[in-house]
């Protein structure tokens, strides 16, 4: 590619983007929900909440930062 297809290549993409599109005459529809699948690493454990020790590091006072409910992700 040489420098003035790089050039032409820039100038169309700046053009693309700076177009105004021209607005839709159809009427406003409300969005639909999109099905959602859960993947198991986004799943959180009902564990007690304690003021003890951590369950992950059981020398430390538990922080309450969620990590041994949701394998850290």
């Amino acid at each position: 590619m040489n420098e003035e297809a790089l050039r032409a290549l820039v100038r169309e993409t700046i053009a693309r983007l700076n177009s105004v599109d021209e607005p839709s005459t159809a009427p406003f529809t409300p969005s639909q929900a999109l099905p959602l699948r859960r993947h198991a690493s986004h799943y959180r454990y009902a564990l007690p909440e304690t003021d003890g020790p951590c369950l992950i590091e059981p020398s430390v006072q538990c922080t309450h930062c969620g990590y041994c409910q949701s394998h850290g992700h």
